[in-house]
This record gives structure tokens, C-alpha cells and sequence, in this order.
């Protein structure tokens, strides 16, 4: 009864928000089919049969000046531990000053909170990042975060974007978590793509893949002023990635951007994720970090 309740109100962008009580019954509900037609009709009426993705070089931050990275890319990523921020705004610019107009994006914003204590110190940082050609913060971890509406006053006074908004772990109250969200995009607008499959995998109590399509379903529900929800190719794979697609997922992150068909074309990255994406009756369309589309 409560899917069927919920898909004959729920569906797509522009309808009444769901409820936190009713984000719960769907939560606690057995019925995963019906919660999966209400997010599929969700996503649909948004993005129609498109789905995005983007092909992403991740570069070490200690390697930037030298490192090498496959021309197919459309996200160049610096990845590590911050350095300090002259160093960091130097690896920025020896990067973007190679990638050719690739996009190039670093760090995660908690990485930055801790490196620098928040406040005026983080403003500070971040702007020498984007003054050096950053096209914005490759991530937020919401969970991971000290103060978060602090840290994203920082974002919004230095005039930088986040390209995904993410958890580090699957919260014990998801719709709750869901909501917070939902509360934050309201009060800042810098949410538009959200990835709600946990970053970190404890190995002890590993999430299952019942509770990561509801979890992916349940995230399309209830933020309807979020555009896109996002799943991580390279670290849950092309199946639970493909699945997710009939759940409310529109866009894939992490493909890599090697060519290689040394196992065959049908093999090589690019192919493997548009054949997976057509399999799922949708459309695949390649873009870069800044959401445009690639030929």
C-alpha cells in the first residue's frame, strides 16, 4: 500500500516533496519494485532517457607537474592529501595549464576544512584554488564535514562549485539523512549532483545491494530539487551501476578514460559503459566535470 501511494503522488520533478514520514515507510517497506517505478517515473520526467556520464584522470597532487593522463578525459582530478595552499594553487596550475580545456577539479572539501581549520583560512584556500584555473572541488562529503553550512559558506564566498555531493557511510537514519539534504540544497543551492551510495566500504558490515538500490530510489524521491543522482562506476562496477540506472541514477562518475581494447573493442571503457546503458533501455551521453556534453 505504500508504494502504491506513494507512486500514484510521486512522480518527478515539480510534485509535493515527500515527507520525512513517508521517505521512512518507503525505507522500512519490502516493496522495492514499486519504490524502483516511483524514482524510474522521477528521473524520467527530469532527464527524459539521458543518461551522463563522465570519463575522470585521476593525478596524484605530488606528481601534477609531471604526470601524464589519456587525452579522453573529461575530468582531470587531483587526488591526495592537501598541500599547502601555495603548493596546492602551483599543482592546480601546472595541471590546468596541460589539460587542454579539460576540466580540472581537486580535493574534497572536508580534506580542506581539516587542513585549514575552516573559517577565513578556507575562503582563502579555496579562492588561491580557483584563482589557478580550478574548475571546482571534486567533492563534499556531508558526514565528513566539521561544520557543514560553515564550509559551504566558504565555497559560496569564494565563488567555487562542488562537482558531487557525497557520504562517506551509509547513515543509520537514511530518510533522515536524505532530508538533511534536502534542507541544505533549500538554504544553499549548491547541491546538483548528489551520490548517496556510501564512499567508504567497511569491509565488516558491507552494505548490500538491496539496500543500495532503495538507498539510490529513496534519494531520487525525496530530493526533488537535487538534478542529478549519481553512482560511482569504478567503485561499485557496471552492474550495480547499470541497476541503479532503473532506480533513479542518471549519472555515472569514474569511467576511466583509457581506449584500451586489448581484451577487445566491446571491452574497452567507453563501449563497455554505453552498451551497459542502452541494455538498461536509455540513452548514453558523455560530458565533461562542468556537466557539457562531449561529441
Amino acid at each position: 500500500m505504500v508504494a502504491q501511494g506513494m507512486d500514484a503522488r510521486v512522480t518527478g520533478h515539480g510534485t509535493a516533496p515527500v515527507t520525512l514520514d513517508e521517505a521512512r515507510a518507503w525505507w522500512s517497506a519490502t516493496d522495492l519494485v514499486g519504490a524502483g517505478m516511483a524514482a524510474d517515473a522521477a528521473r524520467r520526467t527530469r532527464h527524459g532517457d539521458r543518461v551522463t556520464y563522465v570519463r575522470v584522470a585521476e593525478v596524484a597532487v605530488d606528481r601534477a607537474r609531471d604526470a601524464a593522463w589519456a587525452d579522453a578525459a573529461g575530468e582531470i582530478r587531483l587526488v591526495g592529501a592537501p598541500p599547502a595552499r601555495v603548493d596546492a594553487a602551483a599543482a592546480v596550475r601546472a595541471v590546468v595549464a596541460r589539460a587542454g580545456g579539460t576540466p580540472v577539479t581537486a580535493f574534497a572539501l572536508h580534506e580542506l576544512e581539516q587542513a585549514t581549520g575552516g573559517g577565513a583560512a578556507l575562503v582563502d584556500y579555496v579562492r588561491a584554488l580557483a584563482d589557478a584555473g580550478l574548475a571546482g572541488l571534486a567533492e563534499v562529503r556531508l558526514d565528513a564535514l566539521g561544520d557543514a553550512r560553515r564550509a559551504l559558506d566558504a565555497l559560496t564566498a569564494a565563488a567555487v562549485s562542488a562537482m558531487r555531493f557525497t557520504l562517506g557511510r551509509l547513515p543509520a537514519d537514511v530518510p533522515a539523512s536524505l532530508h538533511g539534504v534536502r534542507l541544505l540544497q533549500k538554504a544553499t543551492g549548491l547541491v546538483h549532483v548528489f551520490s548517496p551510495l556510501p564512499r567508504v566500504i567497511d569491509p565488516s558490515a558491507p552494505t548490500t545491494g538491496y539496500q543500495d538500490v532503495k538507498a539510490v530510489a529513496l534519494a531520487r524521491l525525496v530530493l526533488d530539487n537535487v538534478s542529478s543522482i549519481q553512482v560511482d562506476w569504478a567503485r561499485y562496477g557496471p552492474k550495480l551501476a547499470q541497476v541503479a540506472l532503473l532506480f533513479g541514477a542518471d549519472d555515472i562518475d569514474g569511467v576511466s578514460p583509457a581506449d584500451d581494447v586489448a581484451e577487445g573493442r566491446r571491452r574497452a571503457p567507453r563501449e563497455e559503459i554505453r552498451r551497459n546503458v542502452e541494455a538498461a533501455g536509455l540513452r548514453a551521453v558523455e560530458r565533461d566535470a562542468r556537466f557539457a556534453v562531449r561529441a
